[in-house]
């Protein structure tokens, strides 16, 4: 659809101009080779490449407005140049100008964190649709305008996505959207632009310090995304966690805690767990929920403050949250004909990897062992791979060091730096097996009847990244094929 430029920027920060003002443009692009006939092109920094370096392959393939952060040496007479101070925020902004301004015309709530975000976004998503709207949802696993399924390929898609999939959204008639807010999108500005009704923090541990190098790096962009809300909108946090207080303390937005532990605005408790589900007092009320683990308390209450701060009747949130059920990938459980309980669970942090184990823990007899699958991500933050492993021989019986996506590393080596992190005492319980099937079939081998056998690391994922080649790869169907299922 074609756009004047003066429509597009009307909220950016422009530093000068060089060229026409008055131009008709057809699409947005960041990237140089999806450039098309009269598109506006933004030379965008990013870690891996520099936009900046494929200004002129933009211009050869029909681009007719150049925004950047620094001239090129050689400009052209046919084509406006528009330099901005950060291309990445004007980039934010020209897509939410491109689309009408999406997110003021539905309810965003932004949920983010290192561990949960799918969890609460997708139950919202799941909750307002048993209480009758249209949704919409952002997420790691799927994306959903309503009820059309979307894939997706990033935690946070990128500013044009965004808008197109909000705008969307509201064309479609959702009142509704949920989504994640990866540290990774507030950093490069992804989300700046858009208007968020709500934002709900999870917590935070160790996780991206490839990205971000520092913990309170990291922890600083997280609380910037709080920092940006405005006073019409609402902020819940998790008490529990040390730093949740902290993503409160500059915000404009009105402020909430939740926690299972000790005074807050929304409170819950587990009374009664099982590998079937728990039982929570939440708000006063008890509830039966088909989840597991003190974690899912702590997602289950978000959600059920979240829909409280969105007006939501108590009783109907309630009733709704005892019907949910789990998120593809987060502790699905397959029981093989012998008795054998195989978990696959997205847990690739040490905090998420310990979370899961504990929940095992909390339900078992002891009289059956726990064998963990896991493996670590090549390409990422290297630190977290000994603590992987030290947690995995420290609350297991049995551990089996694996693949997981190592991208373009050594499958070995990775494993290598996992192993370094077991004490000498629990060396013992661990093998070492490079192939993830394998490593499974190992496990499901080595189980007994009422053994616990847990795959982590990859849980919804359906594919395993080698030398930059995705091959289908899923747990879920490798158990049910050894299950004879």
């Amino acid at each position: 659809m074609s756009k004047n430029i003066n429509e597009l920027f009307s909220s950016v920060n422009i530093q000068s101009i060089k060229g026409f003002w008055d131009v008709e443009i057809q699409n947005i692009q960041f990237d140089s080779r999806k450039v098309a006939d009269g598109d506006l092109f933004v030379a965008c920094r990013g870690t891996l490449s520099d936009g900046h370096n494929y200004i002129r392959e933009s211009i050869e393939q029909g681009a007719r407005v150049v925004v950047c952060e620094e001239l090129p040496e050689e400009t052209s007479s046919e084509i406006s140049y528009i330099l901005v101070e950060n291309s990445l925020l004007a980039l934010s902004q020209l897509a939410s100008n491109y689309y009408a301004l999406p997110s003021k015309n539905i309810q965003l709530v932004g949920v983010t964190g290192t561990n949960g975000k799918t969890t609460i976004a997708t139950l919202l998503y799941q909750l307002f649709r048993k209480l009758g709207y249209k949704v919409g949802l952002l997420s790691t696993v799927c994306n959903y305008v309503d009820d059309k399924k979307i894939a997706a390929t990033h935690t946070t898609p990128d500013p044009m996505q965004i808008n197109l999939l909000l705008s969307e959204m509201v064309a479609a008639g959702c009142e509704y959207c949920f989504m994640e807010v990866s540290s990774h999108a507030i950093d490069q500005n992804r989300t700046t632009s858009l208007h968020f009704k709500g934002g709900i923090f999870t917590n935070i541990t160790h996780d991206h310090l490839d990205y971000h190098k520092t913990f309170d790096a990291y922890l600083k962009v997280k609380k910037n995304f709080f920092d940006d809300l405005d006073k019409k909108s609402f902020v819940v946090t998790n008490v529990d966690d040390k730093n949740g207080k902290l993503m409160l303390q500059n915000t404009k937005a009105h402020k909430f805690s939740y926690s299972t532990r000790s005074f807050a605005d929304f409170r819950c408790q587990v009374l009664e767990k099982h590998f079937t589900g728990m039982l929570l007092e939440m708000d006063g009320v008890e509830i039966w929920t088909n989840f597991i683990g003190d974690f899912n308390a702590h997602n289950l209450l978000a959600v059920y403050a979240t829909a409280r701060l969105l007006n939501q009747s108590k009783e109907e949130v309630l009733k709704g949250i005892s019907e949910l059920i789990s998120v593809a990938g987060r502790f699905e459980s397959i029981i093989s004909p012998e008795g054998i309980m195989a978990i696959v669970d997205y847990a690739h942090t040490p905090d998420a990897l310990k979370n899961v184990l504990d929940s095992i823990d909390a339900l078992r007899t002891k009289n059956e062992q726990v064998i963990t699958v896991v493996g670590a991500g090549g390409n990422r933050d290297k630190k977290k791979r000994p603590l992987m492993a030290k947690i995995a021989a420290e609350y297991s019986d049995k551990v089996i060091l694996t693949s997981d996506n190592p991208r373009s590393e050594d499958p070995e080596l990775i494993i290598s730096e996992m192993k370094a992190g077991v004490i000498f005492n629990d060396l013992r319980k661990v093998l070492c097996i490079t192939d993830r099937k394998e490593a499974i079939r190992t496990a499901c081998m080595l189980a007994q009847k009422d053994d616990i056998v847990l795959v982590a690391g990859k849980g919804h994922e359906d594919y395993q990244e080698i030398k930059g080649v995705k091959h289908h790869f899923d747990d879920k169907e490798i158990i049910r094929e050894i299950f004879k299922l």
